[in-house]
Order: C-alpha cells, then sequence, then structure tokens
C-alpha cells in the first residue's frame, strides 16, 4: 500500500506529544490534560446550567431512596452467603448509604419512622414530640438496655441449649438502643427548628423545651459516652468477641455488647455532625451541666473529644494486634481484628475529612499525628490523650510505621465502602489511542518518537496489569501458562490483526507490542529501526529494574523480547536476555517466578526450532536447572512444601520439552539435550498424578520420534535430491542421540516398575508399548541387556512375564497385537510362539481381573469401581484384538463359532474359546494333529494354576474364586479329550489337587470359606462331567482316575447335603446338577455309578442297628436323582435298593420310610417299563436276598413291605413265593419250635394279594398244617 505522506501533520502531532512527554515524564499527562481540557471547554460553554458534583450526588441519591430496603445501619461482621461480593455488610454504615446521606444533608432513614407514634424501650411515643418531651428519660432507658446486655453477658454460660434463646434476647436488646439512636438523628434532621429570636411574648411550654433540646442533647450524648468509656476497658471476654468466626448465625451477648458499643460511639458522632448542620454550625452549650460543674462543654468540643478518645481507642486495639505480628508478617497482617474496626477506620476517614474541607476542623491524618505524638511522647501537659499513659508499645517507631502503612490503602474506599476505579479511564485511552497509532502505522511513515515516548510510559509500568475491570474475566491480566501459549500471544503481535478488535482481545501493552513489530520490519533510510531503539530498550533494564519486576512485570518483559526475537537478531536478543536473568537473585525469586522464568526459555527455544536453528546451548543451560531441581525432588520425599513447589518447576520444564519435541519437524535441532539424566532422579520420585504426568509425556515423546523417524526414513528411500539432502542424514544421527538418551534415561525405570508391589500407572504400559516399537525402529540403541533381540526381549519382559500385573499385560498388547510391522518381524526371526504366548497372556489376564480387590466382604468405593470398569473395557478390546489373531481365527472356524463371540464380555469370550478348542480336537482325525492340538493347547493355558493362586491364598475375593473354578471348569468339562491325554493328565492332576482336593477339603470336620464353598458348589458338575467324560476315555490311568471321581464325590457330597430335606438349602445340590446334564450316556452311567456306589458305601452304612448321620437327606438326594433321570440303571439296583429296603425294616422315622418307599416304586415301576428281562431279573435277585436276610426276626415287616411291592407288580412277588417260603420254614426250624402260627397268618394276608398263585400257596400251608 502506497504511503499518505503527511510529514508536515506528523511532525506537529509528535512535537505536541514531545512537549507533554517532557513536562510530565510520561503519556500520561498527555491523557490528563486532554481529559481536564475537555472538561473546562464544556464548563465555559454550559456554565450558566451547570449543576454542582454536590447537587448531583445529592439528587441521585434521592433518586435511589426508593429502592432502597428498610432497615437501621449498623455494624457487623457476620457477613451472610447472599452478600454479592461486597467488602461490607449489606447493613453497614458505608453499604447501606447512611454515611453518603450524612454528608450529603439527607435524611438519615428515609423509610423509617414515618408514622405518627414510634416504638421505643416497648413504650409508644408520638414521633414529632417524644425527644422534646422525655429526652432525659429515653436516654436514662437507654443506658437501662445497655446495663441488661452488660448483665446478660456475666449470666452467659457455655451452655449450648441456651446459646439460641440469649442471641435473640441480645440482639433484640442491641436492636432496640440502635433504634433510639438514629430515632434521635432522624428527629434532629426532620423536626428540629433552629433557635427563633425571641420576642417579648411567652413562649408554649413545648417551645420552652425545644428551644432547650439542643443543650440537653449535648449533655446526655456527653453523659452517654461517659457511661461506655474506652474500648480497651471492656472485659477481656468482651473483646475476645473479635474473634469469632463470621461465618456464625449464632452469636454470644458480648459479641452483641461489643458491636452495641461501636455503634455508639460511631452514631454520637454521626447525631452531633447531623446537629452542627441542622444549627448551621451554631455552637451547643451545655449549660446545665457548665451550671454544675463550671466546666465548658459544648457540642464541638464533644465533637472533637470524643473523636481523639476513639482514635487512641482504636490505636490502642491496634497496638493490642501488632504485639503479636511478627516483623516479616507485618505487611499481611492487619491492624483491625474484625471488619467493623476497619470501616470504623474508614467511617472517621470521610467524616473527619469532610469536614475539613468546609471549615478549619482537624483532618483526619492530622488527629491521628496528634494522637500518635500524645501517646508515645509522654507528654506532661494536661494535653495528653486521656487513658494514653495506660497503652504500652515497645517498639513506637515500628508501630507507627505499621499502623500508617495500614491505614493509607483505606483512602482507596469510596463513601459506599467501594475501591476507587479511577485508573481504569487511563487504561481505556490508551487502548483507544494506540489503536489509532497502529491504524496509521499502516499509511503513515515510520516515525521513532512515538514508538520512543510509549517505551519510556511502559517501561516505567512492566509491573502494571493493563486491565479494564468493566470487561470482565477476559481482560483480567493473567500469566501465561505454558510456553506455547506464551509465544502465541506474543506471535499475534507480529502478524496482521483486526485492529477494531484489539479493545476487548488486548491490552494496552501488547498494542505497543504490535506498534513495536511493524515497525521493526521497515527500515529508515537504510537503517534498521532496531539499531536505533536497541540501545533505549537495553539501558532500561539495569541490576535494579530487574529485581522490581513483579511476576506480571516478568511477563511483560518476556512478551517484550520474544516479540524482539521473532522479528530481529534471534540469538542476539535471547543471550542478552539471560543476562539480564543473571541479575536476579536466587533467594529473592518465588516459584511461580522462576516457573515463569523456564516457560521463557522454552518459549525462546520454541522460537529457535521455528527458524531451525540449533537449540543446543540453549537446551544445555535449561536442562542444567532441571538436573538441580529434579536432584532436590529425590531428597524431599517427606517436605509436602518442597515437593509440591518443586514440581511446579519440573512440571513446567516437562511441559516445555514436550511442546518442543511436537514443534520440531525434523527433530535434528539436539532436542535430545533436554532429556538428559535429570529423569533418572525425577522418576522414582514421583507419585500418583506426577508419575502420569512423566509417563503421559514420554509416551508422546516416543511417539513424536518413531513418526518423525519414518518420515524421515521414507525420504532417505525414495533418494531426495533436494537442496537439502543432507537433513535426512542429519536427523537421523540426532533421532539415534534422542533414542539413546530414552533408553538410558527412562527405561531403566519403567523396567523396575513392571513387578511392583502395587498397581503401576496405566501409562507405564503405553510407554512400554512406545519402547517396543522404538525398539523394532532403531534396534541398535536399545540397552544392551536386550540385544541381539531387543523387540522379543521387551515382549517377554512386558507381554508374556507371568509376574507382571495383568493390568499392565493386557494394556500393553492391545497397543501391538494388531501391529503389522511386529507380526513380520517375528516371523523373520522363525518365532512361532508369538499368537500362542499372547493368548496365553489374554487367559491370564481374564483369570488375574479381580486380582486387586479386597478379599473380605468390604464395600467397594467409587475409585474400585472406576478402575475395575476401566480394566473391564481394557480387556474386552484385548479380547476384540485376540480374536483376530490368525491361530485364534482358523480355531474358531473349525468350530463354526461366528467372530461375534469376541463381542461378549471377556469371561464368557474365553469360555466360548475354550469350547471351540475342544471342538476343534474333537474334529481332528490323525494323531499328529491331534498331538499337535495338544501341545498348542497348553501352550495357550501356560501354568493356568499360577495365575489362580493368590485367590486361593487369599479365600478371595468371591468373584475371583467363582471366576477361577468357572474358567478352569469349563476347561475340564470342554477339552476333556485334550486332558485325557497322556501329555496333558499332569495338568489335570494339579487342576483336581489344587481345586478340588486341596488340604483343606480332605479335612471333613473343618469348615471351608463361604466363598469358596459357593464357588466350588457352582462349578463342580462341570469337573464331574469331565472327569467322567475322561475315566471313560483314558486307557492308562482309568483305575486312579475312577478313584480321583469317586473321591470328589466324597468329599463333596456331604459338604452340599443338608442336615434335612425339609430345610431350604444354599442351592441344588451340584452333584444333581451334573447328573442332570445333558452328557452321553457312557459318561452319564460312569458319574451315576460312581456317585452310588460312593454313597452306599459312605453314607447308607448302619453301624449295627444304629442309621447313618443325614439318612432322610441322603435318601431324598437318591429319590431325587431317579425323579430326575426317569430311568432305572441295573446300577440303581445293585447299589441302591438293598440299602434302601434295609431302611424300611431298620428305621421307624416316618420321613425315612415315606421316602425310602418312593424309592422303591420308582424302581419296580422303572423295571416294568425297561426294555428286557435282566433288570426284573437284578431285582427279583435283590429282593430274594432282602427276603433270606430278614424274615427270620423281622418277618411282619418283611411282609408289609412285600403287601406294597405286590400293588405295584404283583408278578414280581409272585415269582418270590418260593423264596418266601422257604424262609419261613427255615426260620421255623432255628427256631425249633414247630410252626409259627403268627408269622404264617401275617403270610398269608400276602399271599391273599397275590391272586391264584397265592390261593394256592396258602392251600399248600394249609394242608401241611393238617398233617
Amino acid at each position: 500500500m502506497r504511503k499518505i505522506d503527511c510529514t508536515k501533520w506528523q511532525n506537529c502531532v509528535t512535537e505536541h506529544v514531545t512537549m507533554i512527554a517532557l513536562l510530565d515524564g510520561a503519556l500520561l499527562g498527555f491523557y490528563f490534560s486532554v481529559a481536564v481540557g475537555q472538561a473546562k471547554t464544556m464548563e465555559d460553554d454550559f456554565g450558566a446550567f451547570s449543576t454542582s458534583p454536590f447537587l448531583t450526588e445529592s439528587l441521585e441519591l434521592a433518586m435511589e431512596v426508593e429502592n432502597e430496603s428498610s432497615g437501621l445501619s449498623c455494624f457487623s461482621c457476620a457477613f451472610d452467603s447472599q452478600n454479592g461480593g461486597r467488602r461490607f455488610s449489606a447493613v453497614s454504615y458505608l453499604a447501606s448509604g447512611s454515611l453518603k446521606r450524612v454528608l450529603l444533608r439527607l435524611d438519615p432513614c428515609p423509610n423509617d419512622y414515618e408514622e405518627n407514634t414510634v416504638e421505643l424501650f416497648g413504650f409508644q411515643w408520638v414521633t414529632e414530640m417524644a425527644l422534646v418531651e422525655s429526652c432525659g428519660f429515653l436516654f436514662g432507658l437507654l443506658r437501662q438496655q445497655i446495663y441488661r446486655l452488660e448483665k446478660l453477658v456475666q449470666m452467659s454460660s457455655s451452655d449450648f441449649g441456651q446459646a439460641a434463646h440469649l442471641h435473640s434476647e441480645a440482639e433484640s436488646i442491641r436492636h432496640q438502643c440502635l433504634k433510639f439512636l438514629h430515632y434521635v438523628k432522624v428527629f434532629i434532621f426532620r423536626y428540629l427548628e433552629p433557635p427563633k429570636v425571641e420576642s417579648d411574648g411567652m413562649l408554649h411550654p413545648y417551645e420552652e423545651l425545644e428551644a432547650q433540646l439542643p443543650s440537653v442533647l449535648v449533655e446526655e450524648l456527653h453523659a452517654l459516652t461517659v457511661r461506655v468509656g474506652p474500648l480497651c476497658e471492656l472485659p477481656s471476654n468482651v473483646l475476645a468477641a473479635f474473634t469469632i468466626q463470621s461465618q456464625a448465625k449464632v452469636f454470644p451477648p458480648s459479641w452483641h455488647l461489643l458491636h452495641l458499643h461501636l455503634d455508639i460511639k460511631w452514631l454520637v458522632l454521626e447525631v452531633l455532625h447531623v446537629l452542627g448542620e441542622k444549627l448551621k454550625r451554631q455552637v451547643v452549650y451545655a449549660n446545665h451541666f457548665i451550671n454544675l460543674t463550671g466546666e465548658n462543654l459544648t457540642s464541638i468540643s464533644l465533637f472533637e473529644k470524643h473523636c481523639g478518645n476513639l482514635v487512641s481507642d482504636l490505636i490502642s486495639l491496634a497496638i493490642n494486634k501488632y504485639t503479636k505480628v511478627r516483623p516479616s508478617e507485618a505487611l499481611t497482617s492487619s491492624h483491625y481484628p474484625c471488619s467493623c474496626i476497619k470501616e470504623l477506620w474508614i467511617l472517621l476517614i470521610q467524616l473527619l475529612d469532610h469536614r475539613n474541607k468546609g471549615s478549619n476542623t482537624e483532618c483526619f491524618w492530622s488527629l491521628v499525628n496528634t494522637t500518635l505524638k500524645n501517646i508515645f511522647e509522654w507528654p506532661s501537659t494536661s494535653e495528653s490523650v486521656s487513658g494514653s499513659e495506660t497503652i504500652k508499645c515497645k517498639d513506637p517507631l515500628s508501630f507507627s510505621w505499621w499502623i500508617v502503612s495500614h491505614l493509607a490503602p483505606l483512602y482507596q474506599f469510596d463513601r459506599n465502602g467501594n475501591l476507587d476505579e479511577k485508573t481504569r479511564v487511563l487504561e481505556e485511552h490508551l487502548r483507544m489511542h494506540l489503536q489509532c497509532c497502529l491504524t496509521l502505522c499502516s499509511f503513515w511513515d515510520l516515525n521513532l518518537s512515538i514508538v520512543t515516548i510509549l517505551w519510556d510510559y511502559y517501561s516505567k509500568n512492566l509491573n502494571s496489569c493493563f486491565t479494564v475491570p468493566w470487561l470482565g474475566l477476559k481482560d483480567l491480566a493473567n500469566v501465561s501458562k505454558t510456553s506455547l501459549s506464551m509465544l502465541e500471544l506474543v506471535k499475534r503481535c507480529c502478524c496482521e490483526q483486526q485492529i477494531p478488535s484489539l479493545f476487548n482481545s488486548s491490552n494496552s501493552y501488547f498494542i505497543f507490542l504490535s506498534i513495536l513489530a511493524r515497525i521493526m520490519k521497515e527500515e529508515n533510510n537504510g537503517v534498521h529501526p532496531w539499531k536505533q531503539l536497541k540501545g533505549r530498550i537495553y539501558s532500561k533494564f539495569h541490576r535494579k529494574r530487574m529485581q522490581e519486576l513483579t511476576e506480571v512485570g516478568l511477563q511483560n518483559f518476556f512478551n517484550l523480547f520474544l516479540m524482539l526475537a521473532i522479528v530481529v537478531e534471534t540469538e542476539d536478543i535471547v543471550s542478552r536476555v539471560l543476562d539480564l536473568l543473571d541479575f536476579l537473585t536466587p533467594s529473592s525469586i518465588t516459584v511461580s517466578r522462576r516457573a515463569l522464568i523456564w516457560r521463557g526459555h522454552f518459549a525462546f527455544l520454541l522460537i529457535y526450532v521455528e527458524k531451525n536453528m540449533d537449540i543446543s546451548a540453549l537446551a544445555e543451560k535449561i536442562s542444567n536447572a532441571f538436573h538441580e531441581k529434579a536432584k532436590e525432588f529425590l531428597v524431599s520425599k517427606n517436605d509436602y512444601t518442597q515437593r509440591q513447589n518443586l514440581w511446579t518447576l519440573l512440571s513446567t520444564y516437562i511441559d516445555g520439552v514436550q511442546e518442543v519435541f511436537e514443534t520440531s519437524c525434523y527433530l535434528s535441532l539436539s532436542e535430545e539435550k533436554l532429556l538428559n539424566d535429570g529423569f533418572t532422579m525425577l522418576l522414582p520420585a514421583c507419585r500418583g498424578a506426577e508419575l502420569s504426568m512423566v509417563l503421559n509425556f514420554l509416551h508422546v515423546v516416543l511417539a513424536r520420534l518413531r513418526s518423525v523417524h519414518e518420515r524421515v526414513s521414507r525420504g532417505l528411500q525414495l533418494g531426495n535430491t533436494a537442496p537439502d539432502a543432507e537433513l535426512p542424514l542429519v536427523a537421523k544421527e540426532h533421532h539415534l542421540a534422542v533414542a539413546s538418551a530414552l533408553w538410558r534415561n527412562f527405561f531403566p525405570y519403567l523396567k523396575s516398575q513392571r513387578m511392583s508391589q502395587t498397581l503401576p500407572s496405566p501409562q507405564l504400559a503405553d510407554t512400554a508399548a512406545g519402547f517396543t516399537l522404538l525398539a523394532l525402529d532403531i534396534p541398535s540403541k536399545a540397552l544392551s541387556d536386550l540385544q541381539p533381540q531387543p523387540v522379543l526381549s521387551m515382549m517377554r519382559l512386558f507381554g508374556w512375564d507371568d509376574m507382571v500385573w495383568p493390568q499392565l499385560v493386557s494394556r500393553y498388547l492391545s497397543h501391538l497385537i494388531q501391529n503389522s510391522s511386529l507380526c513380520e518381524a517375528f516371523s523373520s526371526m522363525g518365532y512361532t510362539s508369538y499368537e500362542a504366548l499372547t493368548v496365553r497372556s489374554w487367559f491370564r489376564c481374564v483369570l488375574q481381573m479381580f486380582l486387586d480387590q479386597p478379599s473380605g466382604a468390604l464395600a467397594k468405593t467409587d475409585a474400585e469401581r472406576t478402575v475395575g470398569k476401566a480394566y473391564m473395557e481394557q480387556l474386552t478390546e484385548m479380547t476384540r484384538l485376540i480374536f483376530k489373531l490368525s491361530e485364534v481365527e482358523n480355531i474358531l472356524l473349525k468350530a463354526n463359532v461366528g467372530q461375534s463371540v469376541f463381542k461378549q464380555d471377556p469371561k464368557h469370550a474365553l469360555v466360548q474359546f475354550i469350547k471351540a478348542v475342544g471342538r476343534t480336537y474333537s474334529g481332528l482325525q490323525t494323531l499328529p494333529e491331534k498331538s499337535a492340538m495338544v501341545a498348542k493347547t497348553l501352550e495357550y493355558l501356560g501354568d493356568v494354576l499360577k495365575y489362580v493362586k493368590p485367590y486361593l491364598k487369599a479365600k478371595g475375593p468371591p468373584e475371583g474364586l467363582q471366576l477361577t473354578y468357572w474358567i478352569i471348569g469349563c476347561l475340564v468339562k470342554f477339552c476333556a479329550a485334550i486332558l485325557a491325554t497322556s501329555k496333558a493328565q499332569q495338568l489335570l492332576f494339579r487342576i483336581v489337587d489344587c481345586l478340588l482336593l486341596p488340604h483343606s477339603v480332605l479335612q471333613q470336620d473343618k469348615e471351608l470359606p463361604v466363598a469358596l464353598l459357593s464357588a466350588i458348589q457352582e462349578s463342580l458338575p462341570l469337573y464331574l462331567q469331565g472327569l467322567s467324560f475322561i475315566c471313560c476315555q483314558s486307557q492308562t490311568q482309568g483305575a486312579y482316575l475312577n478313584q480321583l471321581l469317586g473321591s470328589i464325590i466324597r468329599h463333596y457330597f456331604g459338604r452340599f447335603l443338608p442336615s434335612s430335606p425339609t430345610l431350604p438349602s444354599a442351592g441344588q445340590h451340584p452333584l444333581l446338577t451334573a447328573l442332570g446334564s445333558s452328557i452321553t450316556a457312557p459318561q452319564l452311567l460312569r458319574l451315576r455309578k460312581t456317585t452310588l456306589h460312593v454313597i452306599r458305601e459312605n453314607y447308607l452304612q448302619f453301624k449295627g442297628h444304629a442309621p447313618p448321620p443325614r439318612l432322610a437327606s441322603v435318601l431324598a438326594f437318591i429319590l431325587q436323582v431317579l425323579q430326575r433321570t426317569q430311568s432305572i440303571e441295573l446300577c440303581d439296583i445293585d447299589l441302591v435298593l438293598p440299602a434302601v429296603l434295609k431302611c424300611l425294616v431298620l428305621v421307624n422315622e416316618l420321613q425315612v420310610k415315606k421316602i425310602s418307599t418312593d424309592i422303591v416304586q420308582y424302581m419296580v415301576e422303572g423295571c416294568q417299563a425297561g426294555s428286557g428281562g435282566e433288570h426284573a431279573t437284578q431285582l427279583t435277585s435283590v429282593f430274594r436276598q432282602f427276603i433270606q436276610d430278614y424274615t427270620a426276626v423281622y418277618d411282619h415287616r418283611v411282609f408289609s413291605i412285600l403287601e406294597t411291592v405286590a400293588v405295584l407288580d404283583q408278578t414280581l412277588v409272585t415269582s418270590l413265593i418260593p423264596t418266601i417260603t422257604q424262609s419261613l420254614k427255615d426260620s421255623e426250624h432255628k427256631q425249633g419250635l414247630g410252626r409259627n402260627a403268627a408269622q404264617r397268618e401275617a403270610y398269608k394276608r400276602l399271599l391273599s394279594h397275590l391272586a391264584e398263585a397265592g390261593q394256592n400257596e396258602i392251600q399248600k400251608l394249609e394242608n401241611e398244617t393238617d398233617q
């Protein structure tokens, strides 16, 4: 764009600005002179219509009256939650506008005392006459209420039950006193008439009283001040109320008494001031007091004396507080014990300085000075302040400095208690003027004078924030949180910007930097502007100036030089900045300022990187500082504060290094210098979030290095012929250096943490995966103990080691499973177990998913639930990837299992995989294929019992035990054919020994943990079904396996058997579940036969005639087996029926008889329905033996049983007639008493149910009798 030649106008403006700058020393003079000139011109033009500020303020306040809520002003430090961010309570004299109304001669309480009558101290009074008629009486009531409150303080105790009552009563007393004193103000303002010129006529009695009221008021106010006395003379328990927290809702009487004293002391001054204004500053004499005492007492003398005493009182309170202040804390420790004292000081400042403007009365500072002199000089004259001799201060000079330092800032508050915001006007104007200047820079020729003037101003105000308060939070001055954000902010100054938006988006200092940057890009008559401005800028930063910079000033310092480093001589600027920073005294640099300095360093590093400049020298300086702080961090393990301060710096360094790596295009600028051995000290000292941050940083750096290295390597392979063809070669050398630094300074810590006692950070897996891929890309720089195949060594360390936390393994492998380069690498090595070992790790991760949970029944915390959920999501992702492996896909395909199986949760997906392995094996035909599948399955499983050992050892948690028994139970059932082979039988025997028959189970009298027993109960059917299949298949170990199966049944049948069949059990008996499931006929028969054999040998054996324990429950179990299977096997008849018949004969318990009868019924009916005569023959044989064994002794019971059987199967009993008859005869023969008539009658009853055969046998017996 062509520049407009306006040189003459420019020079004129420049001379004008320069003149103003010389007069005032800064650009501020120009702005203020313009503002004053404008105001003066307006005053001249509109003088006839101008309104005085006093009247304007009065009118504004009068307009606000309607919006004010009625309420009496008072001192209160009890802020509520709805205080709206005020510095003082809403009812305070400042915030409520009470002071402002008094000073502006407005109605003190415009919304109060409007009725004809007013209630004071419980009595109704005429509002317009009460004070005239009963002034003395009302003040007497006031003193009486003060006395009541004092008595209440004496009566108060530590009884919390009375606290609310005492608070309410004390608050009521204080309110009555305040209401009266405010009424006095209102009465004077509204109803008191100035004294009239006396006439010859007689005055009305009321008029006489009214004329005497000012004098009476002065006397009563004096008496009131004498009554309350100095604050410092209050009892210690009352003064202690200053320390009560302002958040309290219930206050003791002492708090109310103390604040009532403050109210009285202030309201006396307000009343005297209002009285003086009403009487047009006439002196009021206390005539009655003067006549009695002879001492002079006027309204003015009382005001001055009371003011002096009050200031003395407040100073004495400050002295008491100063005795507890350390010199180092003097500026941070305020002189007021609560906000009410602070407000009282501000009220005095406003009132005294206001009165000083309109008369020759003493101003605030004069009174404070006089009071301090009277206190500390100890004059011998009578002019000393009353009571000052009792004040003791060991160091009057220091105290005076302290109190003045704290009183001076109170002048910032206005009459409403708000801080004065005059400075915003300057910043607003500055922004506008500099916006205009920046706009003109685009069109006019260069003028360094403007920049010089601006620099003179900003160099003196570097510590300023340059904010406009009404812009809100977006305009708050802030120190950049990262080096990148710091640089981005400055870079905006160096490019074209939307100037109109700068008012809201940038402060005036940044607009100045934009002007400076724009000028630096141009030349002036062949001379670069930097040559002309360099000296002016550098000269402002000497040692003293650098040490004066605050944190905001330091930020502005960096903003300036970052901008200069971008647009002019980068190395020269950075070198000078480093020299200037050396001026700072290390001991005076706070943690936040040092962090800012480090961010500034990295911002300069980013400029180097963007300009493709080697960062070696600058990186070494900051990395050495990091090394020292990392060493301090390592040794400060127990010092929380120091750790926190050091971490602020260390995290700043980590963020900065990460930004450098993310910004660098080729990582060819000596970035490895930033990765020094400070990290070897930092990592072991990190905890929790600190470690997560470092590992995240490391993960980013690893990924960035691999990405850049791959890009550079691809460029080398393509044969780059560009001018910078050597760059990839140089970059590759630096990549090797970065990789070496990473392996040397980070990896040893990662390796040490993989088997830590506590669960490591998830980021450990991410970084370990990053190192694995780095070993794949740059294998030569891996540590020597990982060579010669670092990738394989890494997988063994983090992916396949059974001792590494499963959470770490699952996350680590999820990064790598689908990496094609990694798969190709293992293939090229000839390492065929890669997928099998990965599946094994998955198997372990699923089994150990509950490893980190407590074994007790404690409720899980939210954090534990979150961790558990995160691990489940991680396992689900790992499962999805595992099912993508070629070996796994092949197995699923052969087993006809769909790919959707991996969408299930990992536990069920693992079971589906186990089923698929079993089906695949069953489908194989040749012996070599089967042998290879067995070997592959064992490789998948690994030492599976080692994975679950922690659960078994800790007997928990319940979820872990449930998972263990279920998964391995599925393995035993669905891979039974594999476990039946000689290669896998050892694993089977270990599973039985560890899970089903451990030492604790073999001790029948020892109770097992509930969680363990529950897990076994749910999963035992899987083991029993699998073992029964193996027993049928095994050729070599058949007898031993049968023995194992019987031993398992023997130990668990009784454990899960209820004491009575009528009692509810925890669930179905696992043996019943196993026998009722759909398994092959040989398996079922083997399991049924073994179960019934164990029951007969161990649970149906009588000791003499005594039945075995829990007989009813045993019989009920047998009955349930028969009912579920709905078929009778020969083993049932052989193994169970004899014992059941014996129970019918020997046991009289009704429940046992009932269940036994049902069993016999099921067997007899089952044999009738059975095919062939084998079952009937066996049944007949059993009954024949039963008759022979028991007829001689239990003939009646035997015949009764046979009668029942005859109803079910008459043919069966008919076939037994010869056996019964012969047994009858044998019994009679043994007895040697001839024929036994009773037995024969019972036998005949049985025969009578057997139709013709029975009648024939009866006839035979009768014929024998007749003979």
